[in-house]
């Protein structure tokens, strides 16, 4: 496939001045006078420099690779058929779409965008973490760095041991006999050439903890509706979690929050404040 270069110019600028700062959880500010978003806005929420995709715009540099054509889909806040569309404007097939999928829909991410105070995540089904919102990291920590297999936190609760300590650990039997039995149904549902089938293989290896459980064949064990954290800068928090599924491609929007007047609440209201830096200062 050969890149349309003209034609990629023209549907990025296009996106992009049909983009508004609201919709992408921008500040639109009272200057404001480009119709859109400016390009190092843009650039910003694509993780490139903003002289890159400047030069996509006016048709220069060389072809942008599959992981850039993804990320700028993303960030534009592409549908699924604009996001194909782009990618064969820039010369590559499109990605498969459904469960494996990992292109969060443009209405789950305005409602991401949109918590800013708020703890919370999109993650695949396996568990992959896609998106946080800037809370649901000073809660939990980074968690869309981590790279094969280990970008499931049910693998890692198996593997890491690191993982369980925000966790209270009056709750990691449940907590392990969900996440075995969460797998177990997936692996099933999708296949055994699917990648939960493959983690499972994996942890079957490496954990005697998870064998003995996946040895129980339990299906259907569901946290509780309180989730316990111990977080190392506010302490034990009690959080209610709510969770907005999309069904096309698997991915789960959970949103932690506290019951106003309690201990959790005021805690929650501190780590705001504390920020990101919380697990890091």
């Amino acid at each position: 496939m050969v890149i349309d270069r003209a034609g990629l110019a023209a549907f990025l600028r296009r996106r992009r001045e049909s983009l508004q700062p609201e919709d992408a959880g921008l500040p639109r500010g009272q200057r404001r006078r480009t119709s859109g978003l400016r390009r190092e806005e843009v650039a910003a929420l694509c993780h490139m420099s903003t002289d890159y995709y400047t030069r996509l715009e006016r048709e220069r540099g060389p072809r942008p690779s599959v992981q850039m054509i993804a990320s700028i889909a993303q960030g534009l806040h592409l549908s699924l058929d604009e996001r194909d569309h782009l990618f064969r404007l820039a010369g590559h097939n499109p990605p498969a779409r459904g469960v494996v999928s990992e292109h969060i829909s443009p209405g789950m991410l305005r409602i991401l965008d949109r918590l800013d105070d708020t703890p919370a995540e999109i993650v695949t089904e396996l568990g992959e973490t896609l998106r946080q919102s800037p809370l649901g990291v000073a809660l939990t920590g980074e968690t869309t760095h981590y790279t094969g297999p280990a970008r499931s936190k049910g693998y890692r609760w198996f593997t890491d041991p690191g993982t369980r300590e925000l966790y209270a650990p009056q709750d990691h039997s449940l907590l392990s006999r969900m996440y075995a039995s969460g797998l177990r149904q997936i692996a099933t549902l999708r296949g055994p050439g699917s990648r939960a089938a493959h983690y499972a293989d994996l942890l079957l290896e490496q954990s005697e903890e998870f064998r003995g459980l996946w040895d129980e064949h339990e299906i259907g064990v569901h946290p509780s509706e309180v989730k316990r954290f111990i977080h190392p800068k506010v302490g034990a928090l009690e959080l209610n979690c709510q969770t907005l599924l999309d069904p096309h491609q698997s991915h789960r929007l959970f949103v932690y929050t506290a019951v106003p007047g309690t201990e959790s609440h005021e805690k929650l209201r501190l780590l705001s404040v504390v920020g990101v830096q919380a697990l890091h200062g």
